[in-house]
């Protein structure tokens, strides 16, 4: 028994840590998407005052 409590305690930490690393990484990788659809939209908001368009 004193092993299965053992084992269940390692399994735990190693998937806690897992989760923070995973959170870590998804929230990173969220925030560089935002980045680059921000500059997408600036890029097309520029190009259309540059060529012209008008917003009426």
């Amino acid at each position: 028994m004193k092993k299965l409590l053992l084992v269940r305690e390692i399994y735990v930490e190693a998937f806690r840590d897992w989760t923070y690393l995973m959170l870590n990484r998804y929230f990173k990788a969220f925030s560089w998407f935002c980045i680059f659809l921000w500059a997408i939209t600036v890029y097309a908001f520029v190009f259309r005052l540059s060529t012209g368009f008008l917003f009426v």
